[in-house]
């Protein structure tokens, strides 16, 4: 990357940052417990796309889709996790948040662990829905394929350093275009930015023992979206994820590496409107209300 500028030195990405103010919140009595959020778009819309990042991100991964998708009118909310050790002290902890947002249903688009975490939350709230819809990158709904369970426990012990090696061992920098270089490059540094407890809470998240019970969510609207080339996740754990949710759209990139959400963000946000278009101009439209000519 010598003599070129990065994702974080962009004109984009700090165009980004001066228009679109981090928010903060306290949701649970724990005040250590702090959700980190951008929200852009036009607050009319009750049921806005949230986007949970993978384990290694924060919420400003997402910048390509909030800049992209509010400019078309959608209401784009992008959340970074507080430390959470259980998935039920997360799926509690985000219902409190979009109760404090005062959002009715919402549509999640999840990235890896963001995704499992997406599916989890739908799960929870499935006897009183609170997801609209569902966009699955990159992501699976049983942990057991890490092979960490055993030492998920651990996790919250062991120091920065370690974790830190553990996620990097999936960036794999072989011989990829300049776009997925910069997305890991980006990802490394949102990595580096992480605390102990923030990377270890997210990692015992993304490994102890914990699956998805698809039939509880299969009702709802569905697109699974995944790369062709190298990534984190095996061909078998994708299909595994194809055979859970069978009427579930598929979002197909020939490349993009474990973040196309940064490398592939033009294919990515097309997908993302073609899976919300049908929601446009009803109940549950993650985009602003168009009156028609002939209205």
């Amino acid at each position: 990357m010598s003599g070129e500028m990065t994702i974080a030195q962009s004109n984009e990405y700090q165009s980004f940052r001066s228009s679109v103010s981090q928010r903060k919140f306290v949701v649970d009595e724990d005040e250590s417990k702090e959700w980190k959020v951008y929200d852009a778009g036009p607050r009319s819309v009750k049921c806005p796309l949230i986007c949970f990042p993978p384990a290694s991100g924060t919420a400003d991964v997402f910048f390509r889709q909030i800049l992209a998708l509010t400019a078309v009118g959608y209401r784009v909310i992008s959340v970074e996790y507080p430390t959470y050790w259980k998935i039920v002290e997360f799926c509690e902890g985000f219902r409190r948040l979009i109760d404090h947002l005062q959002l009715d249903k919402v549509h999640l688009f999840g990235a890896s662990l963001g995704g499992f975490l997406a599916q989890k939350f739908a799960e929870y709230t499935y006897r009183s829905p609170r997801v609209a819809s569902l966009i699955l990158c990159n992501s699976f709904y049983d942990t057991t394929i890490f092979n960490q369970t055993n030492s998920a426990p651990t996790f919250w012990m062991m120091p920065s350093l370690v974790l830190k090696k553990m996620v990097m061992g999936n960036f794999d920098k072989g011989l990829v275009d300049p776009s997925i270089c910069d997305s890991i490059d980006f990802l490394v540094e949102k990595l580096d930015g992480l605390t102990q407890a923030e990377l270890a809470s997210r990692l015992t998240l993304n490994c102890m023992n914990c699956y998805v019970e698809p039939q509880k969510i299969q009702q709802i609207p569905i697109t699974i979206m995944d790369v062709f080339d190298d990534c984190a996740l095996s061909h078998s754990v994708r299909e595994e994820l194809y055979k859970c949710y069978p009427e579930a759209k598929r979002a197909h990139l020939k490349s993009g590496g474990n973040f196309p959400y940064l490398s592939r963000c033009d294919e990515v946000d097309i997908f993302i409107k073609i899976h919300l278009q049908p929601f446009d101009n009803k109940k549950y439209s993650a985009k602003e209300y168009v009156k028609a000519e002939d209205d």
